[in-house]
C-alpha cells in the first residue's frame, strides 16, 4: 500500500491539477458570456505539445525544469490526499522548504534562455514570492504552536476530532490571511505578475516550447493543487467532514470517501478564487507587495501573538 501511494499520489495530484487548469477556462469563459474550450482542453494542448519540435537552450534550461517538476511531487509526496500520504514523517518546515524549489527551477530554465521578458518575470515572480513568504510563514507557525506539532498528518487529524482550524477562534485570522496571500501562491488575478501575456509575453514561460511548455504546463497543473490542498489541510479539516468518516477512516469506503469530500473541498476554494480572478484586474508588483506586506501580513500576525498568548 505505501508503495502504490509514491505512485498513485502525484498522479492524482496530476489529474486534478489539469483538471483545475481546464475548469478555470471554462468558468472564465461563462463569465466572460463565452462558451469557451471543454474542460479536457489542457490534455488535449499537452498531448499536441510533446508532438510539436521543441529548441533547448542548453543543459542548464534542461535541467531548471525537471528541477522545478521534481520540486513539486516531492511536496506531494508530503501532503495529505485524504488518507494517501506517502512521507507521512514530514512536517510543514520541510514543505515550506521544498516549496521553494519550483519557482528555482523555473528560474534556472529562463535565465539560461536569456530572454529580457523571462528575466523580468522571474525576477516578479521572486518578489512576489517574498512577499507572500512573511505572512506563510506566521500562518503556519500560528498552525504549529496552536497543536504543539509540525507534523500536516496529525494536524489534520486533530480537526478530525476538535473541528477545523477555520472555525477555531485562535486561527481565525492565520485562516483568513492565507485566503488573501490563496491567489498569489496560484498566480491568479490579482497576482498575475510574473506570467502577464500583455506585459511581458507570458514572462518566464516565453521561450518555453513543444515538451518544455508542455512540462512547464504540469509544473503549473502541480502547482495550483499544492497551493489549495494545504490550505484545506491546515484550515478544513484535509479529508474528514466534521468528523463523520472517523470511524471508518481505515476501511477501504472510508479512504475513498475521505478523497472525494478532500476534492470537493478543493473544487469549492478553486471556484471562489476563479471568482476573485475575474473580477479583480492585476495589481503592479509594487501594488502586491504592498498589499501582502500589509493585509495579510498584519491578519497573520496578529493571528500569531492570539495563539501564543491564549493557547
Amino acid at each position: 500500500m505505501q508503495i502504490s501511494e509514491f505512485i498513485l499520489s502525484p498522479l492524482l495530484a496530476l489529474i486534478i491539477g489539469i483538471f483545475f487548469l481546464g475548469l478555470a477556462r471554462k468558468i472564465m469563459a461563462r463569465i466572460h458570456w463565452r462558451y469557451g474550450p471543454p474542460i479536457t482542453q489542457p490534455v488535449i494542448d499537452i498531448i499536441r505539445m510533446f508532438s510539436q519540435k521543441a529548441i533547448s537552450h542548453g543543459s542548464i534550461f534542461n535541467f531548471g525544469l525537471i528541477f522545478s517538476l521534481t520540486g513539486s511531487i516531492v511536496v506531494i509526496l508530503f501532503l495529505p490526499i485524504g488518507k494517501m500520504c506517502p512521507l507521512s514523517s514530514g512536517g510543514l518546515l520541510v514543505i515550506l522548504y521544498l516549496m521553494l524549489l519550483a519557482p528555482l527551477g523555473i528560474a534556472l530554465s529562463s535565465g539560461e534562455a536569456a530572454n529580457p521578458n523571462s528575466s523580468i518575470g522571474v525576477s516578479r515572480k521572486f518578489l512576489l514570492a517574498l512577499g507572500y513568504e512573511v505572512p506563510f510563514l506566521l500562518i503556519l507557525l500560528a498552525v504549529m504552536a496552536h497543536y504543539h506539532t509540525i507534523s500536516l498528518i496529525e494536524i489534520v487529524r486533530i480537526q478530525a476530532n476538535t473541528g477545523w482550524s477555520f472555525g477555531s477562534l485562535p486561527l481565525v485570522l492565520s485562516g483568513i490571511a492565507y485566503f488573501l496571500i490563496l491567489p498569489a501562491i496560484l498566480g491568479m488575478r490579482p497576482f498575475e505578475i510574473s506570467g502577464a501575456a500583455q506585459e511581458i509575453s507570458s514572462g518566464p514561460k516565453v521561450e518555453f516550447g513543444g515538451k518544455f511548455l508542455a512540462f512547464s504546463t504540469i509544473q503549473h497543473a502541480l502547482h495550483e493543487f499544492i497551493g489549495i490542498s494545504l490550505f484545506v489541510n491546515l484550515f478544513l479539516g484535509g479529508w474528514d467532514l466534521f468528523g463523520i468518516l472517523e470511524p471508518i477512516s481505515n476501511t477501504i469506503w472510508g479512504i475513498i470517501l475521505g478523497i472525494i469530500i478532500f476534492l470537493i473541498k478543493m473544487v469549492i476554494i478553486f471556484i471562489i478564487e476563479l471568482f476573485i480572478n475575474a473580477v479583480f484586474p492585476r495589481f503592479r508588483i509594487e501594488q502586491a507587495m504592498k498589499y501582502l506586506w500589509k493585509w495579510p501580513t498584519l491578519l497573520s500576525f496578529i493571528g500569531l501573538l492570539i495563539v501564543v498568548l491564549f493557547n
